[in-house]
């Protein structure tokens, strides 16, 4: 298994890089304003970027503003990792609950989110301008209650 560090970074235009190579975003300008909390991101050995996430606040609840980890390096528990330290922060923030728009629903399912209607969610309908939506992306609102 490849060596991975996890850690925070300040270096969120080259996480956002990383999401679209991903296809996790579409390029464009966000029409919701997003207050970044920290942004997390995974390397290998090489400091080669293999995972990435970022926690901000959007109407006053937490959301998980992007998250995605490099295709090669899927089925090694990074996601979760990933999602375990943003839970953690959020715990640390007070938080009960977090929030996230996903391609993957699947994934996030078997973490505990449940699928909710979009108007339970603070505003992550940037979705609707980007020419993925419905077409190769069919994503869900999701929801995880934190203890």
């Amino acid at each position: 298994m490849t060596e991975m560090v996890l850690k925070e970074t300040d270096e969120y235009e080259k996480l956002v890089r990383f999401f679209v190579e991903n296809k996790l975003e579409f390029d464009g300008d966000e029409e919701v304003d997003t207050d970044i909390v920290n942004c997390y991101e995974v390397t290998d050995k090489d400091g080669q970027l293999i995972g990435a996430a970022v926690l901000a606040e959007r109407e006053g609840r937490f959301i998980i503003d992007g998250i995605a980890v490099d295709g090669k390096f899927r089925k090694r528990k990074i996601g979760e990792m990933l999602l375990e330290k943003i839970k953690e922060q959020v715990g640390k923030l007070g938080g009960r609950e977090l929030y996230l728009v996903a391609r993957a629903p699947g994934f996030f399912r078997k973490n505990g989110f449940k699928t909710i209607d979009p108007a339970e969610a603070p505003n992550f309908f940037e979705c609707k301008y980007c020419p993925q939506y419905n077409v190769t992306c069919h994503p869900e609102v999701m929801k995880l209650e934190l203890a």
